[in-house]
């Protein structure tokens, strides 16, 4: 069976299951809504439908929950099952009471139908689920087992055409492998033979050679010692301008630290002043500005401190912000 035709049977099986859900509901608010309205207070006849639904409703709950749950594979535990069989005697002797108060068997066997239909039905439709859950699941689990299988058969084949391919390129290696080393041995030999002809050449030219090559290396000698030497003193020229250069940046860089360390300590003696009780000279204030500016300070703190105007510390400010724009028109305008 495939999956088509489960789900053509599990759609029959919901149908069927509905439709006597239904008839058995309708039948169940026509029988019992008399019975209800016959012991209810007169002003509230009314109500006497809603006690059918009230139970009804709890079915269509009971079927419907338990149709998920047999379709997922799943148990609800003892609790589906008191309300499956409370909500069935409930409607079976709502459906039989009125019969059997009139002490009326063939009544109580025919209002008893349509109750015990549905009773079964439910216990019938949740086997049936539970049993197509278990089908399914033993079909995916031997699909899954042959789809497994099919792919260990493919990788086995794979595997072993890989292993084949490799055995021959391993085999065509080999060979070629061979091949290079025979003819490696051949241009050995060849290349001896060419050698041992070479160094007789040699041999004969050396006698001829040897007090021309004697005067040459002498020569070459003389020459590589001058060069040694005048590298030498190239040398020693360059390691003396070096460490002068770097004696030089040394001591550029201790003085520009010293700058440094004296003009922080300055700045910080400037700022450690505090507030001035009376108006610094132009320059002391122009330089407590400035180090107030390094120092972050607001334009109202760097006022306290100088004793300057707030308008003129704002141009000093600007000045150190954008040097040379507008620091002179603002100067003017504080004053």
């Amino acid at each position: 069976m495939n999956s088509v035709q489960i789900r053509s049977a599990e759609r029959a099986l919901s149908a069927g299951t509905w439709l006597i859900v239904a008839g058995a509901m309708l039948y169940s608010i026509l029988t019992v809504t008399p019975l209800a309205a016959q012991h209810t207070a007169r002003e509230w006849a009314w109500t006497a439908p809603i006690l059918p639904l009230v139970v009804d409703a709890a079915v269509v709950i009971v079927v419907r929950l338990d149709a998920v749950l047999a379709r997922l594979g799943g148990r609800g535990g003892r609790w589906p099952v008191v309300l499956r069989w409370m909500t069935g005697a409930m409607t079976l002797a709502l459906n039989v009471a009125d019969s059997a108060l009139n002490r009326d068997p063939v009544g109580v066997a025919v209002h008893a139908v349509a109750p015990l239909l549905l009773i079964v039905t439910a216990e019938t439709g949740l086997a049936y689920r539970r049993a197509i859950t278990r089908a399914v699941t033993e079909l995916e689990e031997k699909r899954q087992a042959e789809r497994e299988a099919r792919e260990r058969a493919a990788a086995d084949r794979r595997e072993a055409a890989e292993r084949r391919a490799r055995e021959e390129r391993e085999h065509a290696a080999m060979l070629a492998r061979e091949q290079r080393e025979h003819e490696a041995a051949l241009a050995r030999e060849a290349a001896e033979r060419q050698e041992r002809h070479w160094r007789e050449e040699q041999e004969r030219k050396a006698a001829m050679e040897a007090a021309e090559r004697e005067e040459r290396e002498r020569r070459e000698r003389e020459r590589e010692q001058r060069e040694r030497e005048r590298e030498r003193v190239e040398r020693e020229a360059a390691e003396r301008r070096e460490r002068e250069a770097a004696e030089r940046a040394e001591r550029e860089r201790r003085e520009q630290r010293e700058r440094e360390e004296r003009v922080e300590r300055e700045r910080a003696a400037l700022l450690a002043a505090g507030p001035a009780t009376e108006k610094q000279p132009e320059e002391q204030a122009r330089l407590t500005v400035r180090a107030a500016f390094d120092a972050g300070l607001p334009v109202r703190a760097a006022a306290e401190l100088c004793g300057w105007s707030v308008g003129w510390v704002s141009a000093r400010y600007a000045e150190h912000r954008d040097p040379g724009t507008g620091g002179a028109e603002l100067a003017i305008a504080s004053r």
